[in-house]
């Protein structure tokens, strides 16, 4: 019997009273298995799923392309949207990089050519984009400047041989965009209106499930881009650099993504607009706009945009057998989906979750694709120009009170290319 008094003391190798041992080897750790090591495919990383099936499975690694191939992009204004989103989205691209860029206002543009490792020699005043000719390194220009401006930056990268992303509303009449899509024709250079949310994964889910006819037929679209506007002394409130108010720079979204959304074209349209009274940053543009768009497959769109309104750039569908709730469809992030359908005896809303995706380093890595690979891209000048005709539509529809037939377009996605993978 042992007890605290009495301890039994250890016997045998490694204590006082035996030899001493050489310590164990510790045992080779075991080789990764596939699952960790991963391999390669198609030149790309890949990697089986970890995961149980309960769990959604990882995406696959970033793929990007080396930075030696991928196209050289210029990137024309540099303004909040250029500074803020674009330049940054770069980052995050696969086929693209920024190489130069086109500014008037010279140290501004050094300072963010120093940020982003372009070379001095590489950065352009307005009157300087024909030298773009003389850069190759440079495949692309992205234009980001005021909308009155579209046309000429726009005429000039053409005749400079390069391609075109041009950001939305592609010019301030169909007129300036016809002209637009066939300079760069002529030229041989691609044209490109940088509609974002058609390359966004919630928007895009958007389309599948309506097209999808899961739901049902579409029968009412509901769209919102609202904000508050500031101070008069800004571009988007001078009507020659806007070419209109709150419809053609935030509605637009509206207009653009229900046409997405149904892929038809709408064969009538109605709008209002309403100005506060004493407020003269509203004296030649629209602060609130409201319209309704009358589609060939008897579905109805009902849209509203205004620069009096809190924030708000939602999207909702409603169908014969569901509907679908897109919260902040037209904002850069943040998007929720919401889906309603009968299940059994009871109606099921279900929340979609996708994983959130830059919208500009996608659009940007489309454009460059199709560079590299000659194709038609999505969103392609001409459909900048059926939306500045039914825009034009809608204003004339707000003057006269009346609703205003559009002639019918035969087809879907008339005026779009290829769709995306």
């Amino acid at each position: 019997m042992t007890d605290a008094a009495h301890p039994v003391r250890p016997t045998g190798p490694g204590t006082p009273e035996g030899p001493a041992l050489p310590a164990a080897a510790p045992a080779a750790p075991p080789p990764p298995s596939s699952i960790d090591r991963g391999g390669v495919e198609d030149g790309a990383v890949a990697f089986e799923n970890w995961k149980g099936e309960a769990d959604k499975p990882a995406p696959p690694p970033p793929a990007p392309m080396p930075p030696g191939k991928r196209v050289g992009f210029a990137v024309m204004g540099l303004g909040r949207l250029s500074l803020e989103e674009i330049l940054p989205a770069f980052a995050e691209c696969k086929a693209a990089r920024p190489v130069a860029l086109v500014s008037g206002s010279p140290e501004k543009a050094r300072v963010v050519a120093a940020q982003y490792g372009i070379a001095p020699e590489s950065v352009y005043g307005y009157d300087e984009v024909h030298r773009l000719s003389e850069n190759p390194e440079v495949q692309a220009v992205y234009v980001v400047t005021p909308n009155g401006l579209h046309r000429d930056n726009v005429l000039a990268v053409a005749k400079a041989g390069k391609h075109v992303l041009c950001e939305k509303p592609m010019a301030n009449t169909s007129a300036e965009a016809r002209e637009m899509v066939e300079a760069c024709r002529k030229a041989g250079v691609r044209l490109m209106i940088a509609y974002r949310c058609q390359y966004e994964p919630f928007n895009r889910e958007t389309v599948r499930l309506v097209r999808s006819g899961e739901l049902g037929r579409p029968r009412v679209l509901e769209a919102t881009n609202t904000q508050v506007q500031g101070p008069a002394d800004q571009w988007r409130l001078k009507a020659p650099l806007a070419g209109g108010g709150a419809l053609p720079d935030i509605g637009l979204y509206c207009l653009n993504g229900v046409r997405a959304v149904l892929g038809e074209e709408p064969v009538e349209v109605f709008a209002r607009i309403v100005n506060p009274e004493g407020d003269a940053r509203y004296a030649d543009i629209d602060e609130t706009t409201v319209f309704m768009l009358r589609f060939p497959s008897g579905a109805i769109a009902n849209c509203a945009t205004s620069y009096g309104a809190h924030e708000s750039k939602d999207l909702r569908v409603r169908l014969e057998r569901g509907w679908i709730d897109l919260e902040n469809a037209f904002a850069y992030r943040g998007q929720r989906m919401r889906i309603a359908r009968r299940k059994g005896e009871s109606e099921s809303v279900e929340e979609l979750r996708l994983g959130a995706k830059n919208q500009f380093a996608l659009e940007i890595d489309h454009f460059a694709e199709c560079i590299l690979e000659g194709r038609e891209p999505r969103t392609p000048g001409e459909e900048g120009v059926q939306d500045h005709l039914l825009m034009e539509a809608l204003y004339r529809s707000a003057r006269e009170g009346v609703p205003v037939a559009i002639p019918p377009v035969e087809g879907t996605d008339a005026f779009r290319g290829p769709e995306l993978g």
